[in-house]
């Protein structure tokens, strides 16, 4: 599993508050401009080419929109879509940076959310981590991604279904649904981590290699990162679900309390992953350290049955003149049947107290 490197982005030191840069990466070559304009009667799905489209939309009655942006690099462009829809340069700020911990701010004529989005990349067998800015307006809500690519497919489906929940309710219970697509799909992500998890058990169970420190410390950043990135989504829901706003109704909340539920799951998944890694290293260190015993141990076995060989052949190399051995004719094989002797009860002692 690979994920993000830790960085706390930041603006340059010493501009104004609300003044817009981008802090982050590029990550698409084009700003993606798309607009879903909806009642229950009818669905407008289309790609605009300028911030000026939108306003022809706004001006029809009765229809809800949702206006979602790829790629955050143009921060004219960001800027000319927060003006026509009134919002806050501090809001438009954090948009940009890419770098913000998951929070929800009410500024009254909307509500600001940020979270951070996690999916597979299937061609590059990574995980990607984005994060996504929602403004829910009367009527209107605004998404902002990092790159084109995302989790809520399921959502563009459902709405195009003209008798679904979707076209009927406000754009409120869409906020939701984006909301709940994105917690939904951390339960992929640990179910794929869980799958890697118990190929790495296998392979610290059977035969530990020094990759497999390497392969458990990464595991554990990916799983902080995951952590950094849910906790504060608890805080987020939590915030959404007791608001008293006429932005958000009474039904939603409800959904959102769901939503709660599944979050408190995925941070229960995270933590339990979180304590069998700190498991794991405990018995990669341990496994370490008993094949280091075993070697010492084998080691000392050899050189304790050459002790005595090295003192009978110590014995008979002083060279002395009055040793009767050394005139004798079997005095040399007589010498090595006794090094042998002496090596072989030494080990069957050995391997009668299991040393071996």
């Amino acid at each position: 599993m690979k994920l993000r490197k830790f960085n706390l982005k930041k603006s340059k030191p010493g501009l104004a508050p609300g003044t817009l840069v981008h802090v982050g990466e590029k990550k698409s070559e084009k700003v993606r401009l798309q607009i879903w304009a909806y009642n229950a009667e009818e669905l407008v799905e289309k790609e605009l080419q300028s911030v000026e489209e939108c306003l022809a939309f706004r001006k029809k009655p009765g229809l809800k929109l949702w206006i979602n942006v790829d790629g955050l690099f143009r921060v004219e462009f960001i800027e000319k879509l927060g003006k026509n829809f009134n919002i806050h340069p501090l809001t438009l700020e954090d948009i940009l940076n890419t770098g913000q911990r998951p929070k929800m701010e009410n500024y009254g004529t909307y509500i600001y959310s940020v979270l951070k989005m996690f999916f597979f990349d299937e061609k590059n067998e990574e995980i990607v981590m984005d994060q996504v800015s929602l403004i829910l307006g009367p009527n209107y809500l605004l998404s902002f991604q990092e790159r084109a690519g995302d989790v809520f497919e399921p959502v563009r489906e459902r709405l195009k279904s003209p008798g679904s929940k979707f076209r009927k309710a406000g754009v409120d219970y869409l906020a939701y649904a984006l909301i709940d697509a994105v917690v939904d799909n951390y339960f992929l992500i640990l179910e794929k981590s869980g799958e890697q998890l118990e190929a790495l058990e296998d392979e610290l169970i059977q035969e530990p290699q020094p990759e497999t420190l390497q392969k458990i410390q990464n595991f554990r950043r990916d799983m902080i990162l995951l952590r950094k990135s849910v906790w504060p989504l608890r805080e987020l829901i939590n915030g959404l679900q007791k608001m008293e706003s006429e932005l958000i109704e009474a039904p939603t909340q409800l959904y959102l309390r769901d939503v709660y539920d599944h979050t408190i799951q995925v941070i229960d998944g995270i933590e339990a992953f979180r304590d069998i890694l700190s498991s794991m290293l405990d018995v990669y260190l341990s496994s370490v350290s008993n094949r280091m015993n075993d070697i010492m141990k084998l080691l000392t076995i050899i050189a304790t049955i050459f002790i005595p060989l090295s003192f009978i052949a110590g014995v008979y190399g002083m060279n002395f003149k009055h040793m009767p051995e050394l005139e004798w004719s079997l005095g040399y094989p007589a010498a090595l049947f006794l090094m042998l002797l002496t090596a072989l009860i030494m080990f069957v002692y050995f391997r009668k107290k299991k040393w071996l």
